[in-house]
């Protein structure tokens, strides 16, 4: 068959004309010919962006809100269905799947994903960011994109492009559906360790993982595919009372196919997984398939940070099962806020994790007008 899509980079496969692909758009646009090119959504009510039938690609998304509850972004779900199928195989608050946790926006970069935000506008609090996603979206009998409204506020306004190619020709057996599910550990159970002496050096902490059994698990599914990353918030907020205040000493280890301690893919440190060294010394920036989309402004690495990893160049491959997860703190000794999403591609589309309440979801110390003590 002719393969509808371009297994070379979006650049070089830019020239080949492919017959029997077309180009649509689900859009929250006026179709009365006017300019309110928005939908509103009431609390408690759902907006499906885009229902679509037959095989194809979303290629890209755009979506921008207003609502003025406190932390919308944590409280507004973005879902996404394939193939007829009845439970959603992507399921995060809307803020976090676009790269920033922690019920807040912030302006940064990668490949497959960016926002753009800059000064609030308004007397009850920011407007959202600009979100967009590239990741490719395949599926064979149909689509469907919602945003669930869990505030207790309505979205007064709801922006979005969705843009997707439909295939004449079908789907490939071996492509993979897009997967994303959000997880949060608060607080995460410190391991108590001893230290060496006072002020140890960062590769002399004490305390030992030989198992990584209390590591906080970022992803734990079965299936066949392929892991391309995750975004992951911290909450420093106990730094005060640990030993090192640092969290970054903690290692990531990745099992696949069931495999037991040590796994395939072990790290050396939560801030070299994410491209960085010796701390996060440039605060937060964006590069391609690395950075930090929001950083904490203050000594010892206090407050809240989001991170960003994506495994476009090197994906990580299984046959029967993937566990992502990441140590809190050298060999698990600090109690944190921790939470992330894990985006992944699998040949069947399999059910997110179910997200936990609302009030299960929120964060400490966000006043009003998205001000907050980090």
């Amino acid at each position: 068959m002719t393969l509808p899509f371009i297994p070379t980079s979006p650049l070089a496969g830019l020239p080949l004309v492919r017959p029997g692909v077309r180009s649509k758009r689900q859009s929250s646009y006026d179709v009365t010919g006017g300019n309110k090119d928005f939908k509103t959504v009431p609390a408690g009510e759902t907006q499906v962006m885009a229902d679509i039938d037959g095989a194809g690609c979303i290629k890209h998304m755009w979506i921008t809100t207003r609502c003025y509850d406190p932390q919308y972004l944590r409280k507004l779900v973005l879902e996404m269905y394939w193939d007829d199928s009845s439970e959603p195989s992507v399921c995060a608050p809307l803020g976090d799947f676009f790269g920033v946790g922690h019920a807040t926006g912030a302006h940064w970069w990668s490949l497959p994903m960016n926002t753009t935000f800059g000064d609030r506008r308004g007397p009850k609090g920011p407007f959202s960011p600009a979100m967009n996603s590239y990741w490719p979206m395949p599926f064979e009998r149909g689509a469907r994109v919602q945003i669930v409204n869990e505030a207790d506020e309505p979205i007064q306004n709801l922006f979005y492009y969705i843009d997707y190619e439909l295939y004449a020709d079908g789907l490939p057996a071996n492509m993979g559906r897009f997967h994303a599910t959000w997880n949060r550990e608060n607080p995460t159970t410190a391991i108590p360790t001893v230290q060496p002496y006072a002020n140890p050096a960062p590769w002399d902490l004490g305390g030992e993982n030989i198992t990584g059994e209390d590591n906080y698990v970022a992803l734990d599914i079965e299936g066949e595919g392929h892991y391309v990353g995750c975004i992951l918030n911290i909450d420093n907020f106990n730094a005060s009372n640990q030993e090192y205040t640092w969290p970054g000493e903690g290692d990531d280890m990745i099992f696949i196919d069931g495999e037991t301690w040590p796994p395939s893919l072990h790290g050396t440190g939560t801030e070299d997984y994410f491209g960085c060294s010796w701390g996060f010394p440039a605060g937060q920036h964006s590069t391609p398939y690395h950075g930090i989309s929001l950083g904490a402004d203050v000594q010892e690495h206090f407050g809240k940070w989001s991170l960003y990893r994506f495994h476009i160049e090197d994906p990580v491959h299984f046959s029967k099962s993937i566990r992502v997860t990441f140590e809190h703190g050298h060999a698990n000794d600090q109690s944190n806020d921790y939470s992330s999403v894990a985006y992944w591609y699998a040949l069947k589309p399999t059910a997110a994790k179910t997200l936990p309440s609302v009030k299960d979801r929120l964060v400490r110390r966000w006043p009003e007008h998205g001000l907050w003590d980090r």
